[in-house]
């Protein structure tokens, strides 16, 4: 397989075995739920985990088995393993880490489909977990207890942008030897490499930035061998969150370009973060790459650049920010990041909604909060967009009073 200092190259050549039979360029999709065996015995040795080869596509695949090689390459660890959806790898992970009587710590922030399973499936399983902010070392080593067994974050973290550092959360888990798990989505291996900071399992929705252009829903765990195997033949093989093969195949084809889009994204962020800083009808702006952020200290640390992911918060009523979004024209309201075209969502009914008020306060998400995904789009025609839709929402104040 080809291994290249280089993430650009790694990008489209990483996990490639060969060309094949006949000497495609493009990775073959291989359709097929399962695999003929010669003979009995050798069905029986694949079955006994004594000879290589597959069996059936629930259990592993050739192109999905490239993805997962590239995957494992572009994040700097040992092994991967590819799911139907983003929270198929998080429900994966965490129940083949936890068991009755454990414990889990993780962020007070976090994707809201994350938030219900923590917080209302995982305790029905007898999984404890408690919810801290994991940008305050105090707070992490205070929730930490004899059955804690995982550290779960995401950074930087979702919907709000504060950042974790990596190298303190890892240096807290290894002495007391628990497993750390990171969902990187929003950083994405361009960007960030949670595995170089001491993390165990780095998490990707797929669906975002390593597919970028909308048209899968797939997720990635990255780790060491050891973990990557059990959790294959365990809660993947049992659960069955398996990812199609063309699916597969379709990542593999947008992470060719994942690099040159991360770069655009991040400029068209931090365009668009300046812009809104300094508009009288935004309260803050949420984004790693601007200097008055907490997190801007860990860029060249731990990120390479603030990422492509902001949100911003409006000096103003719910009621306008409705008005805001509705009178978006080319930007897109939807609830996905990393894709060509800018998608804009409202957390706290969209995205979040799965927070009680009470526990949307507790996180620091007010009902005025926006986040904003710029695409690949020119950057002036992003910013007229969102100046235009919040001169919208001015005029609604301006004719209320």
């Amino acid at each position: 397989m080809w291994h290249s200092e280089h993430l650009e190259t790694n990008t489209i050549h990483g996990g490639k075995d060969g060309q094949g039979q006949h000497g495609p360029l493009s990775t073959p999709i291989y359709q097929t739920s399962t695999f003929v065996f010669d003979d009995v015995q050798q069905g029986a040795s694949r079955f006994a985990g004594e000879a290589g080869g597959h069996i059936y596509s629930r259990l592993g695949n050739p192109t999905v088995d490239e993805l997962e090689a590239r995957m494992a390459l572009l994040e700097g660890t040992e092994a991967a393993a590819a799911f139907g959806s983003g929270m198929g790898a998080v429900s994966a992970v965490v129940l083949g880490l936890l068991k009755q009587g454990d414990h889990l710590v993780t962020s007070h922030r976090l994707y809201g489909c994350t938030f219900a399973l923590f917080n209302h499936q995982l305790p029905a399983f007898g999984i404890e977990v408690s919810f801290v902010d994991l940008a305050d070392e105090a707070a992490v080593r205070a929730a930490i207890k004899p059955n804690t067994k995982v550290i779960y974050g995401e950074t930087p973290i979702n919907p709000c942008l504060s950042v974790a550092d990596l190298d303190m959360l890892a240096g807290i888990a290894k002495a007391h030897g628990i497993t750390t798990v990171i969902d990187n989505t929003f950083m994405s291996p361009v960007l960030q490499k949670p595995a170089k900071h001491g993390i165990d399992i780095v998490l990707h929705s797929a669906t975002k930035f390593l597919n970028g252009h909308g048209d899968v829903v797939a997720g990635i765990l990255c780790g060491p061998k050891d973990l990557i195997d059990q959790i294959k033949m365990t809660t993947r093989k049992d659960m069955g969150a398996i990812i199609s093969p063309h699916d597969a195949w379709l990542i593999i084809r947008g992470l060719k370009t994942l690099h040159l889009r991360v770069e655009r994204h991040c400029e068209n962020a931090l365009r668009v973060a300046d812009y809104l800083q300094s508009h009288p009808l935004v309260k803050k702006v949420d984004y790693p790459g601007l200097p008055g952020h907490p997190g801007y200290k860990l860029l060249g640390k731990q990120m390479k650049a603030g990422g492509g992911v902001l949100a911003f918060e409006l000096k103003a009523s719910f009621d306008q920010a409705v008005t805001f979004m509705n009178a978006l024209k080319m930007c897109k309201r939807a609830v996905s990041l990393g894709d060509a075209e800018t998608l804009i969502q409202h957390p706290a009914s969209m995205t979040h909604s799965t927070y009680t008020p009470e526990e949307l306060s507790e996180a620091g998400i007010p009902q005025t909060l926006i986040r904003l995904a710029p695409g690949l789009e020119h950057v002036d025609d992003i910013i007229a967009d969102i100046e235009q839709a919040l001169g919208a929402a001015a005029k609604q104040a301006t004719q209320a009073a």
